[in-house]
């Protein structure tokens, strides 16, 4: 299908930006990040899993954290400020972390077993005086297994699964670590914490400016030696405007931004500019309802939608920086399995299908799209109604900030919030098995449990879950994963669209930057 080539630079007129600090010694990062406000700084960052690169792994680390200093291949689970855990052999359902010695929280008190207990009660005791709503909107849904807790050494504490769990360690890569003594400090007050934050990351904030930017200076006692910041102060700029960050990098504004504009990536590499990107596990879909009187519930509908998607011609349309989806994981995933659907561009069976379900050119299907307000994705979008309008199936958007989108996604389509939409388009992390298939498909993952939007269920899926977390060999996981993401492609769970490379410009002033194959990235490796 040919699809008319729009230029992302309509609508962008002058860039109106801060100037930038200007210090004769340091060296200083100005990164225009996608965003039209800073995240969340109190430990648990908003706005979706890409505000960790921001303010969560800069400013805070995880128990578990994730490899992201290598290129080449998908990054493991390594030690953070967990340096080791390991499951009770006559009780499977007891974890035990042995908590790293000699770390020092920003605001000098000491990180302990009694600081991890206090933060998991932030995120989950609804009565104890840290309790923030905002912070365990966040990541709750992210530790769906966890039921209880308990310190059992100043260096050891203990973490009891809701059954057994074998991956279970994936869920706390998202968990992270502020100092208690920090929030008695300023006066028990999570509004003035987030100006003032103390974790144990590589960066500490120095300034906040909400809506506009944050300043992040290197944490010159960092624990770890390898992740000290190579450069002395980073400035995370607000630049939402896709266009309008391309400009600012070519204007010498700003040192690197996110996701450049297509149609600027050769005037961006005139101008010296280098664009980086590496396979990334994060797809670009929407999430049908299946719920009763959703247009999506039938089967055929899913597959016709899926089948309607010229994928090469979207690949094209971002300039080549995407890869194209037949499922939640890339086909070179272990994950991807043998599913008997093939996802294709084939318009003609996706029409064959539309008639079989009762709807014609003269009677489409009708639904409503709940999408993000702004960026490159909006043109996407587009594209992608012209081409379902071709096989009778006529979508419209409702169009959202990305926080009410992101809380829209957590509530589910059941959500009074979600009255009007029937699918909704919250790109998503498919790193590990549990974001790749239990999250996303197992019915015990519904929304608001988990983050399955759509009330999607099967029990076959759900039989290969339980399995697969009752196993402790990870090429058993892999196999059962494979199995449970076959049949989720074969019932056409989601509308797949593409995988991101998540590409970045960088200016010749920025002489490293580690790319990982991961949503997340290493803002502390970055080098001048």
């Amino acid at each position: 299908m040919k699809i008319r080539r729009r230029s992302l630079l309509a609508g962008t007129a002058a860039l109106a930006l801060p100037q930038p600090v200007r210090a004769q010694q340091e060296k200083v990062v100005r990164y225009g990040i996608y965003m039209t406000d800073i995240p969340l700084t109190t430990g648990q960052p908003d706005r979706g899993a890409y505000a960790y690169v921001y303010t969560g792994l800069t400013v805070y680390d995880p128990l578990v954290a994730w490899e992201l200093d290598v290129t080449d291949r998908p990054g493991k689970m390594i030690p953070g400020l967990a340096t080791e855990w390991s499951v009770n052999q006559a009780d499977k359902t007891l974890w035990t972390f042995k908590l790293r010695d000699g770390v020092k929280f920003h605001d000098g008190s000491a990180f302990n077993a009694d600081a991890v207990i206090w933060n998991l009660d932030k995120i989950f005791n609804k009565d104890c005086p840290q309790f923030d709503t905002r912070q365990s909107v966040q990541v709750r849904p992210r530790l769906p297994s966890l039921a209880s807790y308990r310190k059992t050494g100043d260096r050891t504490v203990e973490i009891k699964t809701k059954s057994v769990d074998s991956l279970f360690p994936y869920q706390l890569l998202w968990f992270l670590i502020s100092s208690p003594a920090q929030w008695e400090k300023v006066g028990k007050d999570w509004n003035k914490f987030a100006s003032e934050p103390a974790g144990t990351g590589p960066f500490k904030l120095a300034r906040l400016v909400p809506r506009e930017r944050a300043e992040l200076v290197r944490n010159d006692g960092y624990w770890n030696p390898k992740r000290i910041p190579k450069v002395d102060r980073i400035i995370l700029m607000c630049v939402p405007e896709d266009s309008g960050r391309s400009a600012a990098l070519i204007s010498g504004t700003v040192d690197m931004i996110d996701a450049p504009v297509p149609d600027m990536l050769d005037r961006l590499k005139q101008g010296g500019a280098r664009i980086s990107s590496n396979i990334t596990p994060h797809v670009f879909q929407y999430h049908p309802s299946v719920y009763e009187g959703s247009p999506w519930a039938d089967v055929r509908v899913r597959k016709a939608a899926n089948l309607a998607i010229d994928r090469d011609a979207i690949v094209k349309l971002l300039n080549g920086m995407v890869r194209p989806a037949y499922g939640e994981v890339d086909r070179t995933s272990p994950w991807f399995g043998k599913p008997t659907f093939e996802i294709s561009y084939a318009p003609d069976e996706a029409r064959k299908l539309m008639t079989e379900a009762g709807y014609s050119k003269s009677k489409p299907m009708t639904a409503r799209i709940s999408i993000q307000a702004s960026g490159t994705t909006q043109t996407i979008n587009e594209a992608i109604q012209e081409m379902l309008k071709e096989v009778f199936i006529n979508i419209s958007f409702k169009p959202v900030e990305l926080e009410m989108l992101m809380t829209g996604w957590r509530g589910g389509a059941r959500a009074e919030m979600n009255r009007d939409v029937t699918a909704t388009n919250v790109t998503h992390v498919t790193s590990d098995p549990v974001y790749a298939v239990n999250r996303f498909f197992a019915s015990d993952q519904v929304a608001p449990v988990g983050v399955n939007w759509s009330g999607y269920r099967n029990p076959e899926i759900d039989k290969l879950v339980l399995e697969m977390q009752n196993t402790f060999d990870p090429a058993r996981q892999d196999a059962l994963a494979a199995l449970a993401h076959a049949k989720a492609v074969d019932d056409a769970a989601m509308i797949w669209v593409y995988h991101d490379t998540t590409p970045r410009a960088l200016s010749p002033r920025i002489k490293t930057f580690v790319q990982a194959q991961s949503w997340f990235q290493d803002l502390a490796l970055v080098s001048m």
